[in-house]
Formats: structure tokens, sequence, C-alpha cells
């Protein structure tokens, strides 16, 4: 089969579709939130006002699309927030929360985050304070913490309430408070309900698994989207119900790991056979197999008892957990 995969209209297509979003009801409700509280600080610091700040929560299994929600929304607002600047500003500061999560690391990858190179050797307490004259001097206005969960992992209820006062004293802080935007998986209900005025003070979203029994629609419909946007015809069998249940399933019944089935195979398909491409269950099943070297028999798009198959696994073999 002659391969595409260098023709320059299809890798257009290919790389257009790759950074494609498609929004869900929680990216809205994100999008919302997160307007919401720019404006108001924005409104705030015109007219000199300090007042203490509201935090976002983003819940999600993995695969749910929590990374790609976040940086869909850095995108649309990369005109609206100000980040590395010549004069220092950075309005956004984000970083992925280190393992083990102890408050001295956490508070390094902060202060690392906001651009301060920390040579010697300090207590938690002492890092904390630099991050909060860094987040001063740099006017930065929000903190994206990634892997939030492992915040509250390995910890003693002691141990994660000084966690929850420090991030409620940057939401709090007299001299510059700073609003939070928390992704993580799900253990990081943990810490939100550690305390009832972190809680009261943060927008919680989280991002719901597809329904087997109600999601097929919906599914059918994000396919249609990518093939339109491909210019990529659907055959027959990638518009039924059952190939919709089949995808979900495969996806493990999140909408982030489906929407990535979804673009991978059309980029298998665009790949082979180029502009003249057709959008079908076998590209799905080639993807499958490439991401997890399962057997016919395991792979979702092939199986007959899909239902019993476990989509997580690599190199299914047919055993027991299979």
């Amino acid at each position: 089969m002659k391969m595409n995969k260098n023709n320059p209209e299809v890798r257009q297509i290919i790389q257009d579709i790759r950074s494609a979003y498609v929004p869900t009801l929680a990216y809205e409700r994100l999008d919302t939130y997160f307007d919401q509280l720019l404006e108001q600080r924005r409104a705030d610091l015109e007219e000199g006002i300090v007042s203490d700040l509201r935090g976002i929560v983003l819940v999600g299994r993995s695969g749910a699309g929590k990374t790609t929600a976040v940086l869909e929304l850095r995108r649309r607002y990369h005109n609206r927030l100000v980040c590395d600047d010549p004069d220092g500003i950075n309005e956004m500061v984000g970083f992925k929360v280190p393992s083990p999560a102890t408050m001295k690391f956490v508070a390094t990858a902060a202060l690392h985050a906001a651009g301060y190179p920390l040579v010697r050797d300090r207590s938690a307490a002492v890092i904390w304070g630099l991050v909060k004259q860094q987040f001063k001097l740099r006017k930065t206005l929000f903190m994206h913490m990634d892997e939030a969960q492992d915040l509250a992992q390995h910890q003693t209820d002691k141990e994660r309430q000084v966690i929850v006062n420090t991030l409620k004293s940057l939401m709090e802080n007299s001299q510059w408070p700073v609003g939070l935007l928390l992704t993580g998986m799900p253990g990081l209900k943990t810490i939100i309900n550690q305390d009832d005025q972190l809680a009261r003070r943060v927008y919680p979203i989280e991002i719901e698994r597809l329904s087997p029994y109600a999601g097929q629609d919906q599914v059918l419909g994000l396919v249609a989207r990518y093939c339109d946007r491909a210019k990529v015809q659907c055959d027959e069998d990638v518009r039924t119900t059952e190939f919709a249940s089949r995808l979900m399933h495969a996806a493990d019944y999140e909408f982030g790991l489906l929407a990535q089935l979804t673009v991978e195979a059309l980029t298998r398909a665009l790949r082979a056979d180029g502009l003249g491409a057709e959008l079908s269950k076998r590209h799905f099943a080639e993807v499958y197999f490439m991401r997890t070297a399962a057997m016919p028999g395991l792979n979702p798009f092939l199986a007959e008892d899909f239902i019993r198959i476990n989509p997580r696994q690599c190199f299914g073999d047919g055993g027991e957990d299979a």
C-alpha cells in the first residue's frame, strides 16, 4: 500500500486534527469559572483592592482529558494572560506536583516554576515565603498544580491540613493573593474535603465517564466532527451504535482517551491512503493493537465479547486478568 505520510497536504491535515479540541461540558465550566476569576482579579487590580480569591479544582480519571483541557484553556487565554514577559511578568505559573509531595519539594517546584533558581537548602516555610514574594514580583494571578492528587498520598491528616493551610494562604495573601487551578485524579477530593473553608473557596469540576448506555450518539458525533475536519469519509462500520460502544469500551469510557484513539485512527488512515482515505473500524483496531499489542481476541474492535476485555492492559494474553 502506498504511504502518503510525506505528502505536505496530508501532514497539514494531520497536524490540524491533532491540535483540534472538541469542548466538553466540563471544559465549558472550566472556561466560565476561569474567565470569571480573571475578570474579577483585573477589576480588583484596577481599583487597588486586595480581596481573597477562589480556586478551581478539575478532577478526572486517567485519560479523561484534564491535561488537554488545561492546554486548551491556556491557548484560548494566550492573548489575555502575560506569560514569560521580558519584564518578568508571568500571570500564570504551572508545574507538576513532585513525588514524594512533601511541603518542601512542592514549594521548591513552585519556586522554580516562578523562575527563581533555588541554590541553597532552606526550610519549607522559608521557601513558601520566597514563592509568595516571587508571585508578587512577577504579578502572578494563577498557579496551576497538575497531578495534585499526590498532595494527599502517604500523608497523615495533620500533614494534609498543613498543605490545605498553605493553599489557603496563597489565596488569602494580603500582599498578593493568587488564584489556584488544581488538576488531578479523584484522590484530589481528599485534599479539598479536608477543610470546609477550602471546599467553599473552590469551584469543583469533575470530568465524568461516558455512559455505556447513553453515550453512543455523543461518540458518533465526535467521530463525524473529526472526519469532517479532516475531509475524510466515514465507512459504514464506524457509524453504528455497536461501533460507538466498542470505541467507548476501548477508551475505558474516558472522553479524552476516546478522542485520542479517533485522532490516531484518522492519522493512520490518512498516512496510508492520503486525501482519498476512508475511516473504518480496521484503523481503530490497528491503533488499539499499536497501543496494547493485544491479540485479536482481546481487541475491542475485533472481539465478539468485547465487554470482558480490560482496555487498560498491554500485552493481553487471554489470562484471568484480561
